[in-house]
C-alpha cells in the first residue's frame, strides 16, 4: 500500500520503503493521473489539500477533479476525510484532511504534545490530545484557532513574512512585489541547499546563494552592491525571525487554549524548527518520512484499520 498527499504545489508518496515528493503545481494543469500511473497496481490511501488551487471553481470542484484523476490512475484508492473516515467518492469532508491523518497516527505515541509540521507553503500546528476534538475542522476554523499558519519553508512571499526591516540601522519598508520568497531567505541562511529549493524561483532563474542574494536585495528596491552581502544576510536573518515569531505566536495560542505542551516537528522545516523551538524532530524516529508526514500517516492509519474502510 502507498500513502498519497495531493497538495496544490506538491505530490507526496510514501510506500513503506521510500518517501517521495515532487513539485506538482495543479494550477498549471499538471496531469495528476500520469504522475500516479506508476502506482496503478498498488492500493492507495490518499489525503487531499490541493482543492484550494485557483484552477478550481471552488473546493468541491477541486475535490471532485482530484478524486477523479487519482482514481483514473489507481481505481481502488480510498480518501481520508476530516471525519477521520475513508471514502471511495468525492465528499466535502475530503478538503484539507492531511493534518488529521498525522494527528491520528501520533495520538498514542505523542499524547499531549503539539505537532508543528512546516511544509513548503504552510505550517500545521496540531494539539495531539484526542481525535474527537479535531474532527470536522476546516482550514478556516484552523486559521482562526492558530492550528494553521500560512507560512512555509519555500513558497511564502517575503512581503507576507515582514513589512519592514532595519537596513544600516534605518527602518525600511519592503516592496510588496514577488521579488523573493521564503526559499531565498532559507537559502541565504544555509537552511536549504540549491537542490532543496524545490519550487521555481520568482524570476525563473537559478537557485544559488548568489541568485537568492540578488532576489532578496530587490525587496528593498536595491542591488546587492548597494547594501552588501552582509547586509542582505542580515535582511534574511530578520525575515526568518519574523517568520519564526509568527509560528511561535500560534503555538502559544494553541497551548493556552488546549493545554497541550511539548513540541514534535515534521515537514521540510522539521530540523530547523526542532532546533529553534526545542522540540523533538520526528525524523529521529521515522527518517525521511517525517518530511512527508501526512502521506506516511494516512498509509499507516489505513494499514492499522485494514478491512475497516467503507
Amino acid at each position: 500500500m502507498i500513502g498519497v498527499d495531493v497538495g496544490g504545489a506538491n505530490l507526496k508518496v510514501a510506500d513503506g520503503r521510500e518517501a517521495r515528493s515532487e513539485y506538482c503545481p495543479l494550477w498549471e494543469g499538471v496531469d495528476l493521473c500520469s504522475r500516479l500511473a506508476p502506482y496503478r497496481n498498488e492500493k492507495a490511501a490518499v489525503v487531499i489539500t490541493g482543492e484550494l488551487a485557483d484552477c478550481f471553481q471552488d473546493k468541491m470542484d477541486g475535490i471532485k477533479r482530484i478524486v477523479s484523476e487519482v482514481q483514473r490512475a489507481i481505481p481502488d484508492a480510498l480518501f481520508y476525510g476530516t471525519d477521520a473516515r475513508f471514502h471511495s467518492r468525492a465528499v466535502p469532508q475530503l478538503a484539507a484532511a492531511n493534518w488529521l491523518a498525522s494527528a491520528e497516527l501520533l495520538i498514542e505515541s505523542h499524547q499531549g504534545k503539539i505537532l508543528v509540521d512546516m511544509g513548503s507553503t504552510t505550517t500545521d500546528i496540531v494539539p495531539i490530545l484526542d481525535l474527537h476534538s479535531l474532527l470536522g475542522l476546516t482550514d478556516l476554523k484552523r486559521l482562526q484557532r492558530g492550528y494553521l499558519v500560512y507560512t512555509g519553508l519555500l513558497r511564502t512571499p517575503v512581503a507576507a513574512m515582514a513589512s519592514s526591516l532595519l537596513i544600516a540601522g534605518i527602518r525600511t519598508s519592503l516592496s510588496s512585489e514577488l521579488f523573493a520568497i521564503a526559499a531565498d531567505v532559507h537559502r541565504i541562511l544555509g537552511h536549504i541547499s540549491d537542490k532543496e529549493y524545490h519550487c521555481p524561483a520568482p524570476d525563473g532563474r537559478e537557485k544559488s546563494y548568489q541568485a537568492s542574494i540578488r532576489r532578496l536585495s530587490r525587496m528593498v528596491c536595491a542591488d546587492p552592491e548597494e547594501i552588501g552581502h552582509e547586509g542582505v544576510q542580515e535582511m534574511a536573518s530578520q525575515i526568518w525571525k519574523c517568520q519564526l515569531a509568527c509560528i511561535r505566536s500560534a503555538i502559544e495560542q494553541v497551548k493556552a487554549e488546549t493545554g497541550a505542551g511539548g513540541i514534535v516537528t515534521a515537514g521540510a522545516g522539521s530540523g530547523i524548527l526542532a532546533r529553534e523551538l526545542g522540540g523533538k524532530d520526528l525524523a529521529d524516529d521515522i527518517g525521511r518520512f517525517a518530511e512527508i508526514l501526512p502521506a506516511y500517516a494516512v498509509r499507516e492509519v489505513a494499514l492499522r484499520r485494514a478491512g475497516d474502510s467503507p
